[in-house]
């Protein structure tokens, strides 16, 4: 199959690489300029694993106004609040055929990709991966090889032949697809993960271990994890996930999986980039208050994540 991935980032960097090695076409775009730069001076990307064993990855970097290719389907990895531009300024690649998976953190993208995108069409899910973008043109696949799983739904929750097809692609690549039903269950998992880990981890400045080695980790976790269920059942959501499941998610991938790993609202937060909290804790906040429930646990961390963001700016700014 003809991929390509359109965010040229650590996750991007992470399914493209995967998937060109297991045999598909693909190609990248990629707006941040001294990625795409960086790329072409050395004729590829630098990957490592687990900070070993790093070598180059020929590969294809487009700009997104330069790029006329017509994949079979669009691996969208970008930031929520860099999409819109994104996706505008690769639209003349757009056609009526195409399909597009994208398993962003957050929740924002799908309307996004609405717009450009059939809905019969729209792939999207959850990667419970860690991968690191050391800097332009380098990345870290944290974890051994086949570490990690995906959930993936169609937004139309009627999966096709072509939906098949891409999941054969994403197991060869080792990916550990899983395909559901629930297009709303399967993405709000991830963005409730997120809500408890990404969070905590950035506000603290700690890795997913340390965080799992706090002796009341599961009292806060729980905190967050109810409150965030008792939104979506009011939005009538069904998660693929008990509460207790979740917890357990939680503290396997922080205490087994990823225990090192920062996550990637730290990494963005470390390096003065703004963090995507209003695309998940926000997110969840947003939506309990169309039901007239109140998250405030959540709203509470967001406030802090903004006030730290706030406080580093400042900083720099002197």
């Amino acid at each position: 199959m003809h991929f390509t991935i359109l965010g040229s980032g650590a996750m991007g960097y992470r399914y493209g690489v995967l998937l060109q090695e297991a045999g598909n076409k693909v190609e990248f775009v990629d707006a941040w300029r001294p990625n795409v730069e960086k790329v072409r001076q050395q004729g590829g990307v630098y990957v490592s694993r687990d900070h070993h064993g790093r070598h180059l990855v020929p590969i294809k970097m487009f700009y997104p106004e330069d790029y006329v290719g017509h994949p079979d389907v669009w691996i969208v990895f970008d930031k929520q609040m860099q999409l819109a531009d994104l996706l505008k300024r690769t639209q003349q690649s757009f056609d009526g055929q195409q399909y597009v998976l994208s398993c962003m953190n957050g929740m924002g993208h799908i309307e996004k990709l609405l717009q450009y995108f059939e809905p019969a069409k729209i792939i999207a899910g959850t990667a419970l991966v860690a991968t690191v973008l050391n800097g332009p043109g380098d990345v870290d696949f944290i974890g051994a090889r086949g570490a990690g799983t995906m959930n993936l739904a169609n937004y139309t929750e009627k999966p096709d032949k072509m939906t098949a097809q891409i999941v054969t692609e994403l197991k060869k690549a080792r990916f550990n697809p899983t395909l559901t039903t629930n297009f709303m269950g399967t993405l709000l998992a991830k963005v409730v993960f997120n809500s408890v880990v990404n969070t905590l981890c950035t506000l603290f400045e700690i890795t997913m271990g340390e965080f799992a080695s706090y002796p009341k980790a599961d009292a806060l976790s729980v905190r967050l994890i109810d409150e965030a269920y008792d939104v979506c059942e009011r939005a009538g959501i069904q998660m693929l996930n008990t509460r207790q499941e979740e917890l357990a998610s939680v503290n396997y991938v922080s205490k087994v999986a990823n225990p090192l790993h920062y996550p990637s609202m730290y990494q963005d937060m470390s390096h003065n980039r703004p963090t995507e909290v209003d695309y998940i804790n926000g997110y969840l906040v947003k939506l309990g208050r169309q039901y007239h429930y109140e998250a405030t646990t959540h709203a509470f961390l967001t406030h802090l994540v903004h006030l730290a963001e706030h406080t580093r700016h400042q900083k720099v700014s002197y």
